[in-house]
C-alpha cells in the first residue's frame, strides 16, 4: 500500500509545475468557496437553474471537493489523486452548462441559460476556462506536483531515509 502512494505521489516533473498547480488548484479553491459564499448565484440557486435533482447537498458537496482538492493541489499534495475528483467536477460542467449553450436547447435535464448566441461558438467562448481547468488537470495527472511540491518533498524524505 505504501508502495502506491509513493509511485502516485513520486514526480519528475519541472519545478515549472508549480504555476500549473497554482492556476488549477486557485480557480477550483476559489470555485468552490464562492459556492458557500453566495448559494443563490453560485451554490444550489445556481444548480436548481441548471437543472440538477436535489441542488443544495450537490451544491455544498461539490464546493468541498473544489475547496479542499483545490488547496491540495496548490501545495501539491497526493496532487493525481487529487485532481481525479476535479476533472469530474469541471466534465461534468462542460457536460451540464455547455452542451446547451452548443445545442442551444436543453441537454437531458440540463436547462439551456439566456445567453446572446448559441452554437459551436458561443459555447467554445463560454467554456475557455473549464477547457484550461481540463486540461491543467489532466496535465497534472500525468506528471504529478513536479520537484516544488509536498509530493516530492515526502518522496525524497523517504527515499533518504531507505539509504
Amino acid at each position: 500500500m505504501m508502495y502506491m502512494i509513493r509511485r502516485i505521489m513520486q514526480t519528475h516533473a519541472p519545478a515549472g509545475n508549480i504555476l500549473i498547480r497554482v492556476m488549477v488548484g486557485s480557480v477550483f479553491l476559489s470555485e468552490g468557496i464562492q459556492k458557500f459564499l453566495f448559494p443563490a448565484m453560485l451554490g444550489p440557486g445556481r444548480f436548481e437553474k441548471i437543472g440538477f435533482p436535489d441542488p443544495a447537498p450537490l451544491a455544498y458537496f461539490v464546493g468541498s471537493f473544489e475547496t479542499s482538492c483545490g488547496l491540495l493541489v496548490i501545495l501539491g499534495v497526493l496532487t493525481r489523486l487529487t485532481v481525479i475528483p476535479l476533472l469530474c467536477v469541471i466534465s461534468m460542467a462542460l457536460l451540464s452548462t455547455k452542451a446547451p449553450i452548443l445545442l442551444g436547447r436543453d441537454f437531458l435535464w440540463f436547462h439551456v441559460g439566456k445567453a446572446s448566441e448559441y452554437g459551436f461558438w458561443a459555447m467554445v467562448h463560454e467554456a475557455r476556462t473549464d477547457f484550461a481547468m481540463l486540461m491543467g488537470g489532466l496535465y497534472l495527472l500525468l506528471t504529478g506536483g513536479g520537484s516544488l511540491s509536498i509530493d516530492a518533498l515526502l518522496t525524497r524524505a523517504h527515499k533518504g531515509a531507505e539509504q
